[in-house]
């Protein structure tokens, strides 16, 4: 059942070939590109490789459309451009020979970054925490300057809220789990809404992964893919990296945050909002299949979407989610 009963839409999106890829970048940069044109790993975006005829690696990503507005794509970008201006090691987007960082063809959006490679780690060393979190409380001092103008608020009443409307929306599941689906994400809704009253909610990356922090050796970690770059409470910009549940890594966050107030404070009330921003990831990562079946025909990380396991298995991680954000001891100490 993971596909759309729309068929898929043929857009210039979907229909991108080398020739097209090496002109456009030819033309935007005025530069002369080698034959090579090599797709990379992309679920939302397409994203191809390419190398100019000096060997300068090149990236150009084509932004989906209608998933980003152009100054919501302008916001990402100028966030880069300021931690670049930081020397806070990010890779921000080339400037095109007209000054803008946003190129377009037809209907879509693109832009050209210089290839930077690089290691991913998924478990870090002492060291590595308070490197990261050096790297993080220097990231969130630009973030804090300023809001951006077109990008989401990472809150259970507002972007959790919209992401469930969206999931209901569409003709997703078997009508008799529909109802027990939208029951636990409105009381995991309720549950948390009031933990995010009065937080400090500043520019973060929003999707601060292992998979989005590459090492390079001689250098340091850098944070790359600011996709879903929001609004929304710091401590959403380290959770995930975190080896397990809130109360399994306090050891990690202790670390982490020693190294993160060396720039900067840290509300440690937040702690708390590490499970409940985990729920409300489950909902956000629902709603990107329910996306890609929607636009595309079919989920390339969920290849059972839309089976009645799958809604099953999702109902049950989010029940057993709530029961452990109404379980979670108080936090005492410096949390």
């Amino acid at each position: 059942m993971n596909k759309s009963k729309k068929p898929r839409k043929q857009t210039a999106f979907h229909s991108l070939t080398p020739d097209t890829v090496i002109s456009l970048v030819e033309k935007a940069l005025d530069v002369r590109c080698t034959n090579l044109c090599r797709p990379l790993n992309s679920y939302i975006n397409r994203v191809y490789e390419l190398q100019g005829e000096d060997d300068t690696g090149l990236i150009v990503k084509f932004y989906r459309p209608g998933r980003w507005s152009p100054t919501a794509l302008q916001d990402e970008h100028d966030f880069l451009l300021e931690l670049h201006g930081e020397e806070i090691p990010v890779v921000p987007p080339l400037i095109l020979p007209d000054g803008q960082t946003l190129g377009r063809y037809e209907n879509m959006y693109f832009a050209v970054f210089p290839k930077k490679g690089g290691r991913s780690y998924d478990e870090y060393n002492e060291e590595q925490w308070l490197e990261l979190g050096r790297l993080l409380g220097r990231t969130h001092v630009v973030g804090a300057r300023h809001r951006p103008k077109e990008r989401i608020i990472m809150a259970p009443d507002r972007s959790t809220s919209a992401q469930l409307a969206t999931i209901l929306a569409g003709d997703f599941m078997p009508p008799d789990l529909a109802g027990r689906f939208q029951d636990i994400s409105t009381e995991i809704i309720e549950e948390i809404k009031p933990l995010f009253a009065g937080i400090d909610m500043i520019r973060i990356h929003g999707d601060c992964h292992f998979a989005n922090l590459i090492y390079r050796p001689g250098e340091s970690f850098y944070i790359v893919d600011f996709d879903d770059m929001a609004i929304g409470p710091p401590v959403q910009d380290f959770w995930m990296l975190l080896p397990g549940y809130m109360q399994e890594s306090l050891a990690e966050i202790e670390i982490f945050l020693e190294g993160y107030e060396t720039f900067r404070h840290f509300d440690r009330r937040t702690i708390a909002l590490i499970e409940p921003l985990r729920a409300m990831r489950y909902i956000h990562y629902i709603a990107w299949c329910a996306h890609q079946v929607a636009e595309d025909g079919f989920s390339h990380v969920a290849p059972d979407f839309g089976t009645e396991h799958y809604w099953q298995r999702e109902i049950n991680d989010l029940s057993e989610q709530l029961d452990r954000i109404r379980s979670a001891p108080a936090l005492s100490g410096n949390f």
